[in-house]
């Protein structure tokens, strides 16, 4: 049996040793090469623009708002309101509400402020320039829930004894309208702190002083009359 001739050289020579190429190590670039520079821009170039991002995002302003539904004559509190985050286009947008960064103002509300809406910087103002009163109403506590408190919106009806009910202004026939309608509940003292003798509680309103008048109309024309007070919301 013959073996194959090995096809290669068991030993190379030292002249094809010396013509194979030599391995070089590979070197990290210097300062003048260019590769550098480009990526040094492009980093650059990444936190800039993430930098706009993280700007944009946080360019809102805290704002005032209501916490819950609050009428007419409410005098401004902290604890009935809360903060909202809030992007304006520009200054005249920021101007018209109350920013919650500043110390509230004096005065109390001229109109009533639903639940989360933005405060109105013209929605404030003193009690004279609002036109309200503070109006005590005697009322039976069962004509009253249990869970008015100051900062409420109250609707207030005065019953006759006969059963109908004295109606607001702008009343239709067959309707029954309640004498003072969204009144804000200024103070809501216990039973035992107001009318402790009589069993009555009294709640203090703010109201327009025309309605004031009113409600003081109705109760002198029906002798013995129901006052029940409604809540909103």
């Amino acid at each position: 049996m013959m073996w194959p001739v090995a096809r290669y050289p068991r030993y190379l020579s030292t002249a094809t040793l010396a013509g194979a190429p030599v391995a070089q190590r590979s070197s990290r670039p210097g300062w003048r090469d260019p590769r550098l520079w480009v990526g040094v821009a492009l980093v650059a170039g990444s936190v800039v623009a993430g930098a706009r991002i993280v700007g944009a995002a946080d360019d809102t302003v805290a704002v005032w708002a209501a916490e819950v539904d609050l009428g007419a004559g409410t005098s401004l509190a902290e604890v009935d309101l809360v903060r909202r985050h809030v992007r304006f286009a520009d200054g005249d947008g920021l101007a018209a509400y109350l920013r919650a960064d500043r110390p509230l103002p004096e005065g109390q509300l001229l109109r009533a402020v639903g639940s989360g809406e933005l405060l109105p910087r013209a929605a404030v103002g003193s009690a004279a320039r609002s036109g309200t009163v503070q109006l005590p109403v005697s009322v039976e506590p069962e004509q009253v829930p249990p869970s008015v408190d100051a900062g409420a919106v109250v609707d207030v009806y005065v019953v006759a004894p006969g059963g109908s009910a004295g109606a607001g202004a702008g009343a239709r026939t067959g309707e029954v309208e309640p004498a003072l309608a969204g009144a804000s509940v200024v103070a809501a003292p216990a039973i035992e702190e107001s009318f402790g003798t009589t069993g009555r509680r009294q709640l203090v309103l703010a109201v327009p002083e025309a309605d004031a008048q009113h409600f003081f109309a109705l109760l002198g024309a029906a002798e013995q009359a129901t006052v029940t007070v409604v809540r909103r919301g």
